[in-house]
């Protein structure tokens, strides 16, 4: 049971760094004729749903309690 609630608590710790970190993304697009290429890169920066870190968190939340629960009633 203790694997629950190590699981709940990574699932926590991912739910709040989604919230604060953004995830970076970068695209390349150009165009190439013969031996000449001609391209441009941009990045972007883009934060995941609020909707899916509180999944991420509410899911910790039970799964840690599931796993403290657990781990008290077998002695």
């Amino acid at each position: 049971m203790k694997m629950m609630l190590f699981a709940g608590l990574l699932l926590i710790v991912l739910g709040i760094a989604s919230l604060i970190v953004p995830i970076p993304r970068s695209e390349t697009r150009g165009i190439k004729a013969g031996d000449v290429s001609l391209g441009i890169q941009t990045s972007h920066s883009e934060r995941v749903s609020p909707i899916i870190s509180a999944v991420l968190i509410v899911g910790g939340v039970a799964l840690g309690i599931a796993g403290a629960r657990g781990g008290m009633s077998k002695s």
